[in-house]
Order: structure tokens, then C-alpha cells, then sequence
């Protein structure tokens, strides 16, 4: 996790995995991994709040996770 957020500059993308009653919104910003290699994923309620930043291959294990779980 970054301690002090600053990403300002990062385009936000909300996942097609988030549900659409607002509860449940997690975004991500597929620019800045292709740019950096390092996947940053935020909850879009909070977007001052804590980025979690993961590796491509862990925010593939993420999407996979979330693709069989899917309610």
C-alpha cells in the first residue's frame, strides 16, 4: 500500500466486477500499469483514501478470484 496517496495524474477505472447499487465499488488504473508494471486498485468511496498496489500477476489472481466468487 502506498502510506501517502498521491495519485493525482492516475486514471480511474471502476472494475466491471463492481456491483452497481454503490456499494461494492473497487477502481483501478490500468494506465499506470501498463506504464509502471505495478497494478494500483482503490475503493472508489474512498478515493483519498489507501491505493492497494499489487503485481500483474497478483491482480490476475484477483480478477480470477473475484470471476468465481461473483454473487
Amino acid at each position: 500500500m502506498i502510506n501517502t496517496p498521491d495519485h493525482t495524474g492516475f486514471e480511474w477505472v471502476k472494475s466491471t466486477y463492481s456491483g452497481g447499487e454503490g456499494g461494492q465499488c473497487v477502481e483501478w488504473s490500468p494506465a499506470h500499469a501498463t506504464d509502471t508494471g505495478i497494478v494500483p486498485i482503490r475503493d472508489s468511496k474512498t478515493p483519498d483514501g489507501p491505493i492497494l498496489t499489487l503485481s500483474p500477476t497478483a491482480f490476475t489472481g484477483l480478477v480470477e478470484f473475484a470471476r468465481r466468487t461473483q454473487v
